[in-house]
């Protein structure tokens, strides 16, 4: 048995979408998780004209996933913090404060979509960082950082259930120490900035948290809390996310790079992080709001 979940933005699922779609394919009664937001109808198989339905419905703002339902309700959520948790690029924002905004979003870019070594990458904006105030970091924090709507919920949601939070990141402790606090995650892992004298030394310390520490991370803290990798959901939107999206039992691309989202069966590019409440089968009468 397959659950098809369709979700857009408030407002924007038309329930004659949801019934001709679900009378096309032959599913079950919809349910509606969210008035004229969240829909899902149960499926007996995977419908082979699903990619070309999931494309013309994208075209309306409506994001379409199918997914077997069993065990589709996570205990355990392993998430990426640069545009997933939060709007931003920390390190871009640090560059624009050191001047080389431009240049370092330019290999940024490149990286999240998987045109070049992460770890080489990071080392090369890092070094551009070199002499920068120690102090701008809280200013960053405190200036330039949003969060993406729908992350607070999305983690009291399932921590209400028994669920466990981790953020791992390909960033810097000094954004996921605050990121994980403001949102109430379990733990975080993220690479660290060395300072010296008050200022960025341009150098990160080793070894550099990429795709396969993220990896790391799924395995070591499944293994502690004694759950499979079927029971976590992973989302991010880079390249370096890969490896973590593909383990994990549900794996989800958040508004991500075109090369990235292509490898991954489950797609979010209209909703927010609620979507992943969604998908797991919670009605927005279930979340919890911080």
């Amino acid at each position: 048995m397959f659950i098809c979940t369709l979700i857009a933005k408030p407002g924007m699922l038309d329930p004659a979408l949801v019934e001709s779609l679900r009378n096309a394919w032959g599913g079950g009664d919809a349910v509606w998780l969210s008035p004229d937001e969240a829909a899902e109808f149960s499926l007996t198989e995977k419908p082979g004209n699903r990619w070309d339905v999931w494309a013309d419905v994208q075209t309306l703002g409506v994001d379409l996933v199918i997914q077997p339902a069993e065990g589709r309700r996570k205990a355990m959520l392993l998430a990426d913090m640069d545009s997933t948790m939060i709007q931003q690029e920390c390190i871009d924002e640090l560059a624009d404060e050191a001047g080389v905004g431009d240049h370092v979003k330019a290999i940024t870019a490149r990286a999240m979509n998987g045109e070049l070594d992460f770890e080489g990458a990071l080392i090369e904006r890092v070094a551009l960082l070199r002499g920068l105030d120690a102090g701008v970091i809280d200013k960053v924090l405190a200036s330039r950082i949003t969060y993406m709507p729908g992350g607070a919920a999305l983690i009291a949601t399932m921590q209400a259930h028994g669920g466990h939070a981790a953020l791992v990141s390909g960033g810097f402790t000094a954004f996921t120490a605050q990121v994980a606090a403001q949102l109430g995650f379990d733990e975080n892992r993220a690479n660290t900035l060395l300072i010296a004298d008050g200022r960025l030394t341009g150098e990160v310390a080793r070894p550099i948290l990429g795709r396969e520490a993220k990896i790391e991370a799924l395995e070591q803290i499944s293994a502690r809390l004694g759950l499979t990798h079927d029971q976590v959901i992973a989302v991010g939107d880079g390249a370096n996310d890969l490896g973590m999206l593909g383990q994990a039992g549900t794996g989800v691309a958040l508004h991500a790079k075109p090369s990235v989202a292509a490898q991954c069966d489950v797609r979010v590019n209209h909703g927010d992080l609620t979507a992943l409440l969604y998908l797991q089968g919670y009605a927005r009468a279930d979340f919890v709001i911080p």
